[in-house]
C-alpha cells in the first residue's frame, strides 16, 4: 500500500463512506429518520461496521489503475460482495430483516439469529481481510510495469515489432497440418 497512487487512496476513502452508508444506514446502526431499528444496537456492531466499511475501501482500491485483467477477477469479486453483505447481516436488526422473521419468526429471529450474528461479523471480516492479503499479495509478487518499456533496446523482439502472429506456429499459418486448432482457439 506504500506505492498506491493517490486515486487509490481517494477510491478507498471514497468506496469506506459509501460502504459505512451502505451498511449503516439499512441496519440503524447510523440513526436516520428513514428507518427506526427494533432492537438496540450493541456495542460490537460498530466495530464490525467501521472495519468492515474500511476493508471493503481498501479491497477495491486495490483495482484501482490496475491491468484489465487484474480488474475483471470473477468469483473472487463475488465473494468479497458476499463478505460485504455477510457483514450487513451480522450488525442489522435480528427482528427487523424480513427474510429472517419470515423463516424462523420473531421469537426464533432473537433466539437464534441473534447470537449468530457475532460469528457472522467474524466470518465478513475475516474474508474481506482475506481477500485484501491476497489482493496486496498478488501485487507485490507480480507488480504491473509503470510505463511501457523503451524502443530500441531489445532489438528485434521489442513491443514495437510485437506482432500477434509470432505466436501461432509457421504450419498453422500456411493453413497445414493444426491450422483448425490455432483457428478455434
Amino acid at each position: 500500500m506504500r506505492t498506491w497512487t493517490p486515486q487509490q487512496w481517494v477510491a478507498a476513502v471514497a468506496v469506506a463512506l459509501v460502504a459505512g452508508a451502505a451498511i449503516g444506514v439499512p441496519t440503524g446502526v447510523v440513526p436516520t429518520p428513514f428507518y427506526t431499528r427494533m432492537t438496540p444496537v450493541l456495542w460490537w456492531n460498530y466495530p464490525v461496521w467501521v472495519a468492515s466499511s474500511l476493508l471493503m475501501g481498501l479491497l477495491v482500491a486495490t483495482y484501482v489503475n490496475g491491468p484489465p485483467a487484474a480488474r475483471a477477477d470473477g468469483p473472487r469479486g463475488r465473494r468479497a460482495l458476499l463478505a460485504g453483505v455477510l457483514s450487513a447481516f451480522a450488525v442489522g436488526c435480528p427482528i427487523c430483516n424480513k427474510l429472517v422473521v419470515l423463516a424462523l419468526g420473531v421469537s426464533g429471529a432473537l433466539s437464534y439469529w441473534a447470537p449468530a450474528q457475532p460469528v457472522l461479523a467474524m466470518a465478513s471480516l475475516a474474508l474481506l481481510a482475506h481477500a485484501l492479503v491476497r489482493r496486496l499479495r498478488t501485487a507485490a509478487a507480480c507488480p504491473v510495469p509503470s510505463a511501457p518499456p523503451r524502443q530500441g533496446s531489445a532489438g528485434p523482439q521489442d513491443s514495437a515489432h510485437y506482432d500477434e502472429r509470432s505466436l501461432v506456429p509457421e504450419a498453422s499459418r500456411s493453413g497445414g497440418e493444426g491450422s483448425d486448432r490455432a483457428s478455434a482457439g
